[in-house]
Parts: structure tokens; C-alpha cells; sequence
């Protein structure tokens, strides 16, 4: 099947969404599928062969956070370029609704259209005041997916419509087969102080960071030796300003890491800690933390909640609330029993979340939508036949 997939954001710029798109196309290549995937990215920047450029995005506050998105008359001549070339049975567009290369890939489109939506926001007068300039190129869409549960209803609530809920996927196998690095490591199993992880861009409020900082004064006062490792883009001396000097000794922060590190580190930590805010629609950290066997403890935001399945294959505390946090942390690192219960559900827990139940269920919508457009093809064609007939 040839499949073009359109990503909204920034290529070189890491996310969840452009992870997702990543390892599905990847899934796909490796499984006979062709695959081009339109993105924006500097011209002149390394990109993999099967991911072409769109020319350089623009930084646009989005959804509580900074997208960097490709708008304008030049990025809508490379995407009908691309589609041209590309003459795709299948074409697969993230996030159609922001202006970017997906709305105007939906614009521009002929055939069968899926879009996924990963979206979790409250009700917005700017995006329902913008439905009637979207709904043209929404209506082409023949198949909606949303992430999770809570992108679902911001779709129904901001655009309508319905959508069938197909999680972001997860490489389990990548993460669980990662070697842990020893100085990394806390060991709280064997009674030691141990360490607390920590992944996610720095000056972005929503991930909770300065949540997690405040709760750890406590933490490290009541377990000596206790360590928090964060990795992530951002002013890391911005983001430890105001921690006593003890505390900040314990605080290592290790900048951007590469996949193959943050594999590494989520094998290494005692337990992962999300403290996230707010804004998010699923929780990709966490199908990544429990597929390298790291206990979970998580804010309870609802797609947080869903992931974890209601609790059971991780901890949640009040959305925050340091206190809360530190109060978990603090229990969870003293009884490794617990600990190593958490490890084992998270570990069945995330086959849901595997790459192979993901994908096939995403491969379904394509031969559904494809099946029906080649239905209607030839339908068109039996009435032309019918038409050219009772003429002659």
C-alpha cells in the first residue's frame, strides 16, 4: 500500500506526535508498505529517506505549549507537489484542524483521508468560531482516529463528528531490552536511597517540572542520598533556581538525551514521575517508562488516568500538589514489594500499547477507507458506462 502521512510539527524538533509518525512509519517500511512522510524541516537538515521536507516552520503558542507550524503559499505548493507525487492509496493526516501542512494537505487532497487527532483542550470559542473555514476540508476526511478518550470529546465538542480511539504506539521491546547505566541506578530494591526520573522540556509549565522540584526538597530531606534525574531541553539553572544548595547537589540534570539514553535512563530509575498540569491527551512518557519496567507515579489528569488504567498500573497523586507527591514518592521508595508489583503490571499492561495491536488496528481504518473508495470508483465508472451507453 502506498501511504502518505502528513506530521503538523516541526520535524527535528522532538514531541510526541512526531515520535508516533516516526515509529509507525518505520512499522510500515519494515512491513513492505511504501511510506513518504511530509514534514517541516530546514532543507539542508538530515532527515530519513522516507520524510520530505515542507520548508522551515514558525513557533506558534498552541495547546498550552510552543508548535512550531508551516503555513503559506510556498508549503502549499510542496504539499500538491508531494501529493502528485506520490499518488497514495491511503493518506494519513495528524492534527487537520491547526493551520499547517495538514490542513492544507486536506485542502488539496483527492481520495481516501484518515486524520488522527491528539488533541485534549477545553472548549474553545477560537476553534468553534473557526469551524465553518475548516469544515470544508474536515468533510473530506473518510475516517477520524483519536489518541485517546479525551481527544475524542475535544473533537466532538470543538468540531463534531465521532472518531475511533486507537492509542499512540510504543516500540515495548526497544525500552524493555535498553541496559541500564550503574551510575544511574538507586537501587531502591536493595534498601538504598534511590532515584526519581524526570523527562520533558524544561520551561514548558504544563510538564510540571517546578511541581516535581518542590516535592523533592522534601524527598531528599527524608531520604539522604535520594537523586533526581532530569532530562530535557531548556535552562536547566533557570529551571533549579531557589533549591537550598543541598538539594541541588542531588538534582542532576542531563540536558537533551538521545532515544537510545532515555531507554537507558527509564531502565535505570527506582520510580518515573510525570507531574504534568495539564494539556495532555495521552501520555506516550508513561507506555515508555512501564514498557522499560519503571513504576509510574503520574498527576491524575484523565488521559493520565486512562493510560494507567484507572490507577492500577500506576500511582497518581492530585494534579500540583507537591505534598501529595512527595508523600507517594517517599512511600513507594521504601517498599520495594511495591515497587516491584508496579513494575510487573505496568510490563502487561503495555503489550495494549505494542506496535504490532497498534498498527494493525490503524491498517484496518486504511483498508477500510480504501475498500470503500475503490467501491465508489467503481460505481462512478458503471455510471458513465450507463450514460455513454443510452447515448450511442
Amino acid at each position: 500500500m502506498r501511504i502518505g502521512i502528513v506530521c503538523p510539527y516541526s520535524w527535528d524538533i522532538p514531541g510526541g506526535v512526531q515520535f508516533h509518525i516516526r515509529d509507525f512509519a518505520e512499522y510500515l517500511l519494515g512491513h513492505g508498505h511504501q511510506v513518504s512522510v511530509l514534514a517541516s524541516a530546514d532543507d539542508d537538515g538530515a532527515l530519513p529517506d522516507y520524510v520530505v521536507s515542507a520548508g522551515r516552520a514558525v513557533p506558534v503558542p498552541y495547546n498550552g505549549s510552543v508548535a512550531r507550524l508551516n503555513f503559506g503559499f510556498l508549503s502549499a505548493a510542496r504539499v500538491r507537489r508531494w501529493l502528485h507525487d506520490g499518488r497514495f492509496d491511503v493518506l494519513h493526516i495528524h492534527e487537520p484542524a491547526p493551520p499547517s501542512l495538514g490542513l492544507l494537505a486536506c485542502w488539496a487532497a483527492q481520495g481516501p483521508i484518515v486524520a488522527t487527532f491528539h488533541m485534549s483542550s477545553p472548549r474553545s470559542r477560537a476553534m468553534i468560531a473557526a469551524y465553518p473555514i475548516l469544515q470544508p476540508a474536515l468533510e473530506k476526511i473518510s475516517a477520524r482516529i483519536a489518541v485517546s478518550e479525551y481527544a475524542r470529546r475535544t473533537l466532538v465538542e470543538h468540531l463534531g463528528g465521532d472518531a475511533v480511539v486507537i492509542p499512540n504506539g510504543v516500540d515495548v521491546r526497544f525500552f524493555a531490552d535498553a541496559t541500564p547505566r550503574p551510575e544511574w541506578q538507586g537501587r531502591a530494591d536493595l534498601g538504598r536511597p534511590g532515584t526519581i526520573g524526570f523527562i520533558g522540556r524544561l520551561d514548558e509549565p504544563r510538564k510540571g517540572l517546578p511541581t516535581l522540584l518542590s516535592a523533592f526538597e522534601r524527598i531528599s530531606h527524608q531520604r539522604p542520598g535520594a537523586r533526581l534525574l532530569v532530562a530535557g531541553r531548556g535552562d536547566e539553572r533557570e529551571a533549579a533556581e531557589g533549591l537550598p544548595p543541598h538539594v541541588r547537589g542531588q538534582v542532576e540534570f542531563l540536558g537533551m538525551v538521545s532515544d537510545a539514553d532515555k531507554a537507558r535512563l527509564l531502565r535505570s530509575v527506582d520510580l518515573y514521575v510525570a507531574p504534568n498540569t495539564g494539556g495532555e491527551s495521552f501520555g506516550i512518557i508513561l507506555v515508555e517508562a512501564m514498557s522499560a519496567g519503571a513504576p509510574v507515579l503520574a498527576s491524575d489528569l484523565d488521559a493520565f488516568r486512562q493510560v494507567l488504567d484507572q490507577g492500577a498500573a500506576g500511582e497518581l497523586f492530585p494534579v500540583g500538589d507537591p505534598d501529595a507527591l512527595a508523600d507517594h514518592a517517599l512511600r513507594l521508595l521504601g517498599d520495594p514489594a511495591r515497587l516491584a508489583e508496579l513494575r510487573a503490571v505496568g510490563s502487561r499492561h503495555v503489550r495494549r500499547y505494542d506496535w504490532p495491536a497498534v498498527a494493525g488496528d490503524i491498517l484496518a481504518v486504511y483498508e477500510t477507507v480504501a475498500t470503500g473508495a475503490a467501491s465508489v470508483a467503481a460505481d462512478e465508472r458503471v455510471g458513465l458506462f450507463a450514460r455513454f451507453g443510452r447515448r450511442v
